[in-house]
């Protein structure tokens, strides 16, 4: 995976991810590569970064990814 730095990062806050995830315009993505550490952590409507690699490419093209780690 490459670097990226926080300046290339948009940050939003829970309620504007609540919404996009919720309206379908997003992704919400536990960013722990550990299984076990995401279902521990796993927010409504998450996914991990397996299940997002299993996807067919199609299905998450059309909307943001929002990661998120604690």
């Amino acid at each position: 995976m490459a670097d990226v730095g926080t300046a290339e990062v948009e940050r939003i806050t829970p309620e504007e991810a609540r919404r996009k995830v919720q309206s379908g315009q997003a992704l919400l993505v536990c960013g722990y590569e550990d299984e076990d550490k995401c279902n521990r952590m796993k927010l409504e409507g998450a996914i991990t970064l397996r299940q997002l690699s299993e996807m067919p490419p199609a299905a998450a093209r059309d909307r943001e990814l929002i990661f998120y780690c604690a």
